[in-house]
């Protein structure tokens, strides 16, 4: 029998609701009828916790006196530039910004020691940063130069917003040259000596919702330790892609733009990263809840990561070149194990997103419905499907 979202929200604030993890119910599933199954079960949780290189902070700093006119001039926190093209006080620092005086990849391989994603979790830590600005003086904002430090509570709204996380799947980085290459899925070893994947599989948010079913605009989120929102499908959102029998995407597939209170977060779920050879990033904890609706929507939450396969993809030469060639496919049980076999070659494997750390996410989603602290929203837009025809477009040059 099929429920709604607001009879499932009445059970959370009468203590009736009954949650468990996607881990949990994979098992519950090897010895129970999915019927009755998704009859009892009301919401199962997911985690993840990996690099998104595309998030970011809006900031708004409040005026100094006199006022100052940051957009159009120069800003930087702990001297990391951040964009200023918004109005007086507004800028937007992505994880990805670099110092202007970090040697990138001038000393091969760069390490890229902070930047963008450090800055975010240096706020959300409460540590003191610094703000400097120049910028060309108006009639009502006649100041040109500013140099102060600040904490986050400081500040006015700290805005986290993310164009693009939670991939849906995503490649396995293989390196089939004779060199070692530094690229944002960490160090490749020569000669296939490396397999990088970058998933929590069988807990990742839109591997338990293949088709977006339950996930839209305004759906409340575990966002860095806080509660935050889906605004809107992310960039190089691909609902087109290839997908297995059950659904499941055997490519990138799915992207979602995410946004939430930087005031609300924890720096155990938001945490700078260094790409030896690469840049900067921000590691970022989601957890997103499936209302079981109805029995399709459990069958697909309750898939293992037996059944769901990645991409592997030689980041030698065609990925660098936009070449579209799958070496084979894996599943992430087999990921997970430690080795992969590829081209007849048992690979030794590693993961950039912490399995660990996803699981701690997905339980205290859990604890926070089942405690009646987070309920559960209606999407308000749902987003194009496999029949829309949508995909992203290569650039024209």
């Amino acid at each position: 029998m099929a429920k709604t979202i607001e009879e499932i929200n009445e059970k959370i604030k009468k203590g009736k609701v009954v949650v468990v993890t996607a881990e949990e119910l994979i098992d519950m599933k090897k010895s129970a009828n999915s019927k009755k199954l998704s009859e009892e079960i009301d919401v199962v949780t997911t985690g993840t916790f990996g690099p998104m290189c595309s998030s970011g902070l809006l900031i708004n700093f409040g005026h100094s006196k006199p006022k100052i006119k940051m957009g159009g001039g120069s800003v930087y926190l702990n001297k990391v530039p951040a964009y200023a093209g918004l109005a007086a006080v507004d800028v937007y620092i992505g994880a990805a910004a670099l110092p202007d005086n970090d040697p990138r990849n001038s000393n091969y391989p760069g390490e890229f020691k902070y930047g963008g994603g450090h800055v975010i979790e240096d706020l959300v830590s409460n540590k003191e940063i610094e703000l400097k600005v120049e910028t060309y003086g108006t009639d009502c904002y006649p100041r040109k130069h500013l140099k102060t430090k600040l904490k986050l509570n400081d500040l006015n709204e700290t805005t986290l917003f993310n164009p693009r996380n939670c991939y849906q799947n995503y490649n396995v980085a293989v390196n089939l040259s004779d060199r070692t290459i530094y690229t944002y899925m960490g160090i490749l070893k020569p000669n296939l000596g490396n397999a990088n994947y970058s998933s929590a599989g069988q807990l990742s948010p839109l591997l338990k919702d293949p088709y977006l079913k339950t996930i839209g605009s305004g759906t409340r989120i575990f966002l860095g330790g806080g509660i935050g929102y889906v605004a809107w499908w992310g960039t190089q959102f691909n609902p087109s892609v290839k997908r297995k029998e059950n659904g499941i995407p055997i490519e990138g597939g799915c992207t979602l733009t995410l946004i939430g209170d930087l005031k609300q977060m924890s720096p155990d779920f938001l945490k700078g990263a260094s790409l030896t050879g690469y840049g900067v990033s921000l590691i970022v904890g989601v957890g997103i809840p499936i209302p079981i609706l109805n029995e399709e929507i459990l069958n697909f939450a309750s898939i293992p990561d037996e059944e769901i396969y990645a991409p592997v993809v030689d980041y030698s030469n065609d990925y660098p070149n936009a070449i579209e060639k799958v070496i084979c496919w894996v599943n992430y049980a087999q990921l997970k194990s430690g080795k992969v076999e590829i081209m007849g070659k048992k690979v030794p494997t590693g993961s950039l997103s912490s399995y660990k750390k996803s699981r701690e996410i997905a339980n205290i989603l859990k604890n926070w419905i089942g405690s009646g602290k987070f309920l559960l929203t209606e999407p308000i837009f749902h987003f194009p499907g496999p029949d829309s025809g949508y995909m992203p477009k290569p650039m024209k040059i």
